[in-house]
C-alpha cells in the first residue's frame, strides 16, 4: 500500500519549515537512508534521509513551500509489494478473484470482512518489524531522542503511518521504558498553563502607536521559536543572578603566550574559548552547578557540554563543545570557529546544538560591562560575560589598575542554589586568575 512521506519534527523546537530542495522526483526508485530532501528549520538547514523503500509516486509539496506543518504529507512512495499493480483498482479486484469467493459465492459475502480484518491488523507495529526480520521502523529524530534519553524502541508502540516510531512517542517514553509512559502526561500541565490564561494581545494601534509610522518585518520561524522558549524559561524558572568581577591580567598573558605557540598551525585561541575551558573544568570541581531539573528528578550530567550564544541573522543559536573539560583550548578554539561559521550558514545537525548542560554567552566584544541572560532550558545555569576593561582595584593598601571583567551566572534555583552557584563562581574565577589551574 502507499506510503506517505510526513514532514519530520527535527528538532525539539520545530513545528513548521520550509522545504528548501527534493533531491528525487516522480517515479525515482529511493531505500531506507537515502537522502531525498532538504529542509530549513528555526535553526538550520538539514538533510531529510528516507525511512521506507519505494518508489516516489507522487510529490505533495512542492520546493520552497513555507510553513509546512510537521507530520504534514509532503510526498507519497509505493511499497515494494505494491510497485507492480500500481494503480489501486487492479490490488483491490485480486480479492475478488481468490478461490475461496469464487467456490461459494453465497457464503462470500460472510467472508468478505476477512479482507477487511487483514489491513486492520497491517498497520501494527508487529508486521512491520517482522517484514524486515526484526527490524524496528522509526523516524531518525525519533531514533536520535531514544538514544540520548535510554529509550528501549523494542518497548515503543508507533502511532505513525505503518506504525512507525516518531518523536511524540518516544516523548511518552521519556523515562526510559514503556510503563512509565502514563508519567508523560503530567508533562503537558505546564503547556496548558498559558492556555488556561491567555494573554491579551493588542495591536500597536490600540497600543498608541499611530498606522504608517512604522515598518513591520514578519516574524520568521526563528525569532518566533526564540521569543517562545525565552518567554517559557522566563516566565516558568524561578531564577536569581550572581555577579563576580576577576581580573583577567594573567589570562590575557597567557592567551598571548599560547596564541605564540600556535602561530604555526593556524589556531588562535580567543578569551571566550578560555572562559568555556575555565567553566567546564570548574564544573567538573563543583558538580552540583552541572545539573538539569526535571519532573523525575535532577538529572547530574557526567560532562561539560558547553552551548555557545552566537547571534545569527533572525536570532541566536547555541552549538555545543561535546565534554569541552576533556579538550584543550587549541581543540576548542578549532570547534567553536566551526560551529559558529555553520550555525552562520544553518548547517548545523541537531545534536550539534542540542543538549548542552551549560551555556556561555559572551557580549565583551559589543563593550557590554555586564547583563544577566535567560536561561537555556533544562539547564541549570548560563553565564553572562562582560567586556575587559582597566578598573582600579585595591590590592593591600594601595589602589592600582587592572584589567577585571563582570561575569553574571543566572541560576535555576530548582537545581542551583546560592551556596552551590558561589562554589562554582569562586572555581571559575580562579581558573581565569591563575589560567596554570586549568591544566593542574
Amino acid at each position: 500500500m502507499p506510503i506517505d512521506v510526513l514532514m519530520p519534527a527535527l528538532s525539539p523546537t520545530m513545528e513548521e519549515g520550509t522545504l528548501a530542495k527534493w533531491h528525487v522526483k516522480k517515479g525515482d526508485t529511493v531505500k531506507s537512508g537515502d537522502v531525498i530532501a532538504e529542509i530549513e528549520t528555526d535553526k538550520a538547514t538539514m538533510e531529510v534521509e528516507a525511512v521506507d523503500e519505494g518508489v516516489v509516486e507522487d510529490i505533495l509539496i512542492a520546493e520552497g513551500t513555507e510553513g509546512v506543518k510537521v507530520n504534514t504529507p509532503i510526498a507519497r512512495l509505493a511499497g515494494e509489494g505494491d510497485a507492480a499493480p500500481a494503480p489501486a483498482p487492479k490490488a483491490e479486484a485480486a480479492p475478488a478473484k481468490a478461490p475461496e469467493p469464487a467456490k461459494a459465492p453465497e457464503p462470500a459475502k460472510a467472508e468478505a470482512p476477512k479482507p477487511a480484518a487483514a489491513p486492520a491488523t497491517a498497520p501494527a507495529p508487529a508486521p512491520a518489524k517482522a517484514a524486515d526480520g526484526g527490524r524496528i521502523f522509526a523516524s531518525p529524530l525519533a531514533r536520535r531522542l531514544a538514544e540520548q534519553k535510554g529509550v528501549d524502541l523494542s518497548a515503543v508502540a508507533g502511532s505513525g503511518p505503518h506504525g512507525r516510531i516518531v518523536k511524540a512517542d518516544v516523548d511518552k517514553a521519556q523515562p526510559g521504558a514503556a510503563k512509565p509512559a502514563p508519567a508523560a502526561a503530567p508533562a503537558a500541565a505546564p503547556s496548558a498553563v498559558p492556555a488556561a490564561a491567555p494573554r491579551e494581545h493588542k495591536t500597536l494601534e490600540q497600543m498608541g502607536i499611530a498606522p504608517g509610522s512604522y515598518d513591520l518585518i514578519p516574524l520568521d520561524g526563528m525569532r518566533k521559536t526564540v521569543a517562545r522558549r525565552m518567554t517559557d524559561s522566563f516566565r516558568d524558572v524561578p531564577h536569581f543572578p550572581l555577579t563576580i568581577d576577576i581580573e583577567i591580567d594573567e589570562l590575557l598573558a597567557a592567551r598571548t603566550k599560547i596564541n605564540g605557540l600556535l602561530e604555526k598551525s593556524g589556531v588562535k585561541v580567543s578569551v571566550n574559548d578560555i572562559v568555556m575551558k575555565a567553566a567546564a573544568t570548574a564544573l567538573m570541581k563543583v558538580p552540583e552547578a552541572n545539573a538539569s531539573y526535571s519532573p523525575e528528578g535532577i538529572a547530574m550530567h557526567h560532562h561539560a557540554d558547553i552551548a555557545m550564544a552566537v547571534a545569527i541573522p533572525g536570532g541566536l543559536i547555541t552549538p555545543i563543545i561535546r565534554k569541552a573539560e576533556t579538550k584543550g583550548l587549541a581543540q576548542i578554539a578549532t570547534e567553536a570557529k566551526d560551529l559558529a561559521a555553520r550555525a552562520r550558514d544553518k548547517k548545523l545537525k541537531p545534536d550539534e546544538f542540542q543538549g548542552g548542560t551549560f551555556s556561555v554567552s559572551n557580549l565583551g566584544m559589543f563593550g557590554i560591562k555586564t547583563f544577566a541572560s535567560i536561561i537555556n532550558e533544562p539547564q541549570g545555569a548560563i553565564l553572562s560575560v562582560g567586556a575587559g576593561e582597566k578598573r582600579a582595584v585595591v590590592k593591600g593598601d594601595q589602589i592600582v589598575v587592572a584589567n577585571v571583567m563582570s561575569v553574571t551566572m543566572t541560576c535555576d534555583h530548582r537545581v542551583v542554589d546560592g551556596a552551590v552557584g558561589a562554589r562554582f563562581l569562586a572555581a571559575f574565577k580562579e581558573m581565569l586568575e591563575e589560567p596554570l589551574r586549568m591544566i593542574v
